[in-house]
């Protein structure tokens, strides 16, 4: 796996010495008040949301990919057979409102979700807080599967408060309190109303590299799956912002990430992805 992952990181890394410094551009266009902290320079850690903003009339336009469990080595090249995609756009109403929409081919999930800053860590403030309400639409459900299937049974809902704090320019954390809402679930093995808490660091290693490590601990998950764990390296390229990640949670999406993770890491299951955002 270091032979896989080190080349791929050697050439992102090549991309990025001549181009500026594309996310502390960003970051000027926010600061506000009294000279607000930026806490993270990414809208994720790793899956989980950061509480980083656009800025009023930016657009990112989001490609993200999990690949297979790399546990099946050579068989299935080490998951990459098995990508499933996100698609998406995140569009800045404001400096303080987002609003986003994506499509997932894992369950054929569209996603549409609203971000929004309540507080800002300042000289007067301690930390960031943000929130992020998300509705999620599950197409791959058919009828004859699920007698009665109606549109409300596709739905999920997630209620996410984001609290973060810079300690330093290098290093930040972020606890992330979360309530789901399943309209369709198995009440044998599942609770409709599922809470987790958990949250992620940044710890920044060069200019343009920061590791990220994030978890969700759900406290209404069945036994069979597992709280996800994930870790991921931030690289930073003039337009582009790449993270690199392993997780054992193969989906994207808030309900499904922090609901299903099914990989364990002690076994050597779990998989490898990426986030790519472009900014306009």
């Amino acid at each position: 796996m270091k032979k896989f992952l080190v080349p791929i990181c050697l050439f992102l890394a090549t991309m990025a010495y001549s181009q500026d410094d594309l996310l502390n551009s960003l970051d000027s266009t926010q600061v506000e008040g009294n000279h607000p902290a930026i806490a993270f320079k990414a809208l994720q850690i790793v899956t989980l949301q950061s509480t980083k903003m656009p800025a009023k009339k930016e657009f990112y336009f989001v490609v993200s990919h999990r690949f297979g469990t790399v546990k099946d080595g050579l068989d299935s090249f080490f998951g990459l057979d098995n990508a499933t995609t996100k698609l998406g756009g995140i569009y800045g109403i404001t400096d303080w409102l987002s609003v986003s929409l994506s499509r997932h081919t894992l369950n054929k999930m569209y996603e549409t979700g609203l971000k929004y800053r309540m507080l800002r860590q300042s000289d007067d403030f301690p930390v960031d807080i943000v929130g992020y309400s998300v509705a999620d639409i599950n197409t791959f459900l058919e009828k004859d599967q699920y007698p009665g299937l109606e549109f409300k049974h596709r739905t999920t809902y997630i209620q996410q408060l984001l609290v973060s704090r810079k300690f330093s320019e290098k290093l930040s954390f972020e606890l992330v309190p979360s309530f789901i809402h399943k309209n369709l679930y198995n009440p044998d093995i599942e609770r409709d109303n599922q809470f987790s808490f958990g949250g992620g660091g940044r710890y920044k290693i060069t200019k343009r590299l920061s590791v990220n490590l994030e978890y969700m601990h759900n406290f209404n998950k069945p036994d069979f799956y597992k709280n996800p764990l994930s870790v991921g390296l931030d690289v930073e390229t003039g337009g582009h912002v790449f993270q690199l990640l392993f997780t054992n949670s193969q989906a994207m999406n808030e309900s499904g990430y922090v609901t299903n993770a099914s990989g364990d890491w002690g076994k050597g299951d779990f998989f490898f992805g990426f986030n790519l955002y472009r900014v306009f």
